[in-house]
């Protein structure tokens, strides 16, 4: 029994298995059917396990090779997606069991999921900045919410830099944006100073986000802030074209005013403030609270006062304007009838009918005109006093030749002869000085159509009268030194006749008015106002300086001076012109 169990405690196989069934067989006596019929059923149950095994073994086979072709579908996948197939180790093909080839694939595969898991992060981050920044602009960023979802087929370096370009372009845009808003941020600040606005609350209604100051990056630069930030700065830099203009019309109006009513320095520089900016251009007003609502306010009330002041003080104001008029024409030797003239101006200011500024402009426009009158008449005038003043010297001269104790040792007696040597000279060009004179004079009249009046007398007539009185002195001259030579030889006869010397009388011929000459000098030297108008004009001018006065024309005695009929006659034959005023 011993014997026949030793076979199965070693090594069990198939043919000691048959041995000890044929063994046990024997012992039985089983038939030979039987025992054909019991290996068939051996044989067939042997083939069972056979096939069972097969099919498992194919079985895992078809699995494994599944698993081989997955992988290798998902190694190209991988591949495909990262699009970089030097950044793994890629099995070759070749004669490798399919295990092999698993194994080989595992370490790629591993690799490539990893890869996979830090692309889709970075396609993940760069998506999700640029969603982001989309959003600023856009301005619904608060409105998106949750991951991006990653196009898991595409993951290659070439479609991540292209994102990248994307995101770097949107934070330029996003950097320019912000400088712009922060910009017009700046720009609102500024105006709101200067118009004396609330900063914070002017640009907290555009958005609230502009209004933080602890954070830049944190301000809206979405198109529609933009849009706002624009619309509110032209708003602002229209408000503050129009408060300028309005508070340099209000300048224009105070300064006038000051003007108008000689306004002390002081009392101007309380308002320097809003007289700086009156010519100033819109972009150079920067000083804070500059065009300020109640600094406009203030100028404009005390524009009111100054108008209800003028009102009261139009008067006054208008006589200084007269008195100016007046002192223009009478520099210019025009004459005037200023009571007349002040006269007017009352009765027209009580009159009402009127404006004051009106009535100022006119008499402006009059002091103006005046002024180019002064001018035009400059250089005649320059030449008349040359003229007169020569004229005087020439008188000088005459009282000077009649002193016989002129060339005594006296005090002073040198420096008379210096002046009688510069007065010969100056006398000899008398006659070009009134030449040219007369020249000038008639060539003005036919520019302007009218006579050039001098203190209400003609000029021309002055001149023809001196020239006229000068050739009678000439000829009076000669008449006396004539009469000389008759009483000479008089003279002579008688003391050869009664053989003695008689002591003839000093014969000096008329006598010459010295001093103050009343109607000129003996050589007919011409008065500022000569004696062609002295009866019209002796009571206005007697008040006028003693140098016209004391150059009145003196004749001698037996000349006859011009009258102002004559004279006027003389006017009318040679000049028709109307006078000036």
């Amino acid at each position: 029994m011993a014997d026949a169990e030793n076979p199965l405690l070693g090594e069990t196989t198939c043919g000691s298995l048959l041995q000890k069934l044929q063994e046990i067989w024997d012992e039985v006596g089983e038939s030979d059917e039987e025992r054909d019929k019991m290996l068939l059923q051996i044989e067939q149950e042997c083939l069972d396990v056979y096939k069972r095994k097969v099919e498992q073994a194919a079985n895992s086979r078809a699995q494994l090779l599944q698993v081989l072709s997955d992988a290798k579908l998902e190694l190209s996948t991988l591949v495909s997606a990262l699009g970089d197939k030097s950044s793994v180790g890629i099995p070759e093909k070749g004669s490798e069991t399919i295990k092999e080839q698993l194994a080989a694939i595992a370490p790629a595969l591993e690799q490539l999921w990893k890869q996979k898991e830090e692309r889709v992060k970075e396609f993940s981050d760069v998506r999700s900045q640029i969603q982001k920044i989309c959003g600023e602009i856009a301005g619904n960023a608060s409105e998106q919410t949750g991951a991006l979802a990653v196009d898991e087929s595409d993951l290659s370096l070439k479609k991540l830099d292209e994102y990248q370009v994307k995101l770097k372009e949107l934070q330029k845009e996003k950097s320019d944006r912000l400088s712009k808003v922060l910009e017009y941020v700046s720009t609102v600040h500024d105006l709101c100073a200067v118009l004396g606005m609330d900063f914070f609350s002017t640009i907290t209604e555009v958005h609230p986000s502009l209004g933080d100051s602890t954070g830049v990056q944190s301000k809206s630069i979405s198109n529609d802030t933009l849009s706002r930030l624009a619309k509110t700065v032209s708003a602002l830099n229209e408000d503050k074209k129009q408060r300028l203009h309005k508070l340099q019309e209000l300048a224009t109006q105070l300064i006038d005013l000051w003007n108008l009513m000689d306004t002390p320095e002081e009392e101007r520089r309380l308002f320097n403030h809003v007289t700086c900016n009156s010519s100033a251009l819109v972009d150079k007003v920067t000083v804070p609270g500059a065009l300020a609502l109640d600094l406009i306010e203030q100028a404009e009330v005390e524009v009111d006062r100054l108008d209800k002041l003028k009102s009261s003080r139009m008067k006054e104001i208008a006589l200084k304007r007269q008195v100016e008029l007046e002192k223009i024409f009478a520099s210019v030797h025009i004459e005037i009838d200023p009571e007349a003239a002040r006269e007017k101006i009352m009765a027209l200011i009580d009159s009402g009918n009127v404006e004051p500024t009106e009535l100022l402009a006119d008499m402006d426009n009059q002091i103006m005109k005046a002024k180019e009158e002064a001018l035009s008449r400059k250089e005649i005038l320059d030449r008349v006093e040359k003229w007169m003043s020569a004229c005087e010297e020439e008188s000088w001269l005459e009282d000077y030749n009649r002193d016989e104790n002129r060339y005594n040792a006296s005090r002073g007696a040198h420096l008379n002869l210096k002046r009688a040597e510069k007065a010969r000279i100056l006398v000899n060009k008398i006659p070009g000085m009134v030449d040219t004179l007369v020249a000038k004079t008639r060539a003005w009249e036919e520019d302007r159509g009218v006579s050039f009046m001098y203190d209400g007398v003609p000029l021309l007539a002055m001149l023809d009268e001196y020239a006229m009185l000068r050739q009678e002195r000439e000829e009076e001259k000669r008449r006396l030194k004539g009469q000389k030579k008759v009483g000479e030889q008089q003279n002579m006869e008688q003391e050869t006749a009664f053989g003695s010397r008689l002591s003839p009388a000093r014969s000096s011929g008329p006598k010459k008015v010295v001093g103050p000459r009343g109607n000129g000098g003996a050589n007919g030297t011409p008065s500022r106002r000569l004696s062609l108008n002295a009866n019209q004009n002796s009571s206005r001018s007697a008040g006028k300086d003693g140098k016209r006065d004391s150059m009145k024309l003196a004749a001698p005695a037996n000349i006859v001076t011009v009258s102002k009929d004559d004279a006027a006659s003389h006017v009318s034959r040679t000049d028709s012109v109307p006078a000036s005023p």
